[in-house]
């Protein structure tokens, strides 16, 4: 089963589009769950018994395992290997390099970690993926429009009279061969991802952005997935993984998940009555 089968087999199994990012910042893991490796853990491990069968992904970002140094590297390994084999991992690394480097990039990502889909930055073109493109049973996610404020510095500007992210776009598109690259748009931009949509005709798209950083949950639904018609995955983090800072913190996050997947059902089942 390819990448993007399985990340549809496991959305329809468990009636949600949703990924919960696992971004585990010692400033707000929950007291009952000490800062050692093993603390962590536990919290993961608990946070992902209470929520594998109504959410259709997880999305570890390295940023945070590389930054508690090789006992991090070690626990996203655990982490990983605790997500049952048939939840879709997305591993969040935003890899850009030359083509010998992303070549390790890749064997480190789907190899190491097992992962099903990983993200990667475009700005070095097509050498850059291509490595990413090799493992043709996995999924690259390609940076197109991020929720950051600095999109604006690159992303927006215009092009030969369009914006630089429909250019990435319609390269992806163009790349995707075999049926195994996506695009990353945030939550915050609906109307631009209502364009993005139609050039991505049936890729999936990932998107970030709803809760926290203040996307619509309604408009990037609609817009990502085209009324329901296109795949898409909408990402949630900090407003879920710390939905409770007691011990309870497992149940408020299948709390928060079960609220998140009953709008967009709800949704869903309005515009399929219409």
């Amino acid at each position: 089963m390819n990448a993007l089968k399985k990340l549809q087999s496991i959305s329809e199994k468990n009636k949600s589009m949703l990924c919960l990012g696992l971004d585990i910042d010692l400033r707000r893991v929950p007291k009952s769950c000490d800062e050692s490796p093993k603390g962590l853990f536990r919290f993961a491990a608990r946070i992902i018994e209470a929520t594998s069968d109504i959410v259709a992904a997880y999305k570890p970002n390295m940023a945070f395992y590389e930054a508690l140094g090789p006992d991090g590297l070690s626990l996203l390994k655990m982490i990983c290997r605790r997500i049952p084999s048939e939840t879709v991992i997305i591993l969040d690394g935003k890899r850009g390099d030359i083509g010998n480097t992303a070549e390790f990039y890749a064997r480190a990502v789907f190899e190491v970690y097992g992962a099903d889909w990983t993200t990667v930055n475009p700005y070095m073109g097509y050498d850059s993926i291509r490595p990413f493109l090799e493992y043709k049973d996995k999924g690259t996610f390609v940076l197109c429009l991020t929720s950051n404020p600095g999109a604006l510095d690159f992303q927006r500007q215009e092009i030969k009279y369009k914006p630089l992210y429909l250019h990435v776009a319609h390269k992806v598109a163009s790349w995707n061969k075999e049926g195994n690259l996506g695009l990353v748009v945030g939550a915050t931009y609906p109307e631009q991802l209502v364009n993005i949509r139609q050039v991505a005709e049936n890729m999936p798209i990932l998107i970030p952005g709803v809760g926290a950083q203040g996307g619509d949950l309604k408009k990037a639904v609609i817009a990502g997935t085209d009324s329901f018609k296109k795949p898409a995955i909408i990402n949630v983090s900090r407003s879920v993984l710390y939905a409770s800072g007691e011990d309870d913190f497992d149940q408020a996050a299948r709390s928060a998940v079960e609220k998140l997947n009953g709008e967009i059902n709800s949704l869903r089942k309005s515009r399929t009555d219409q």
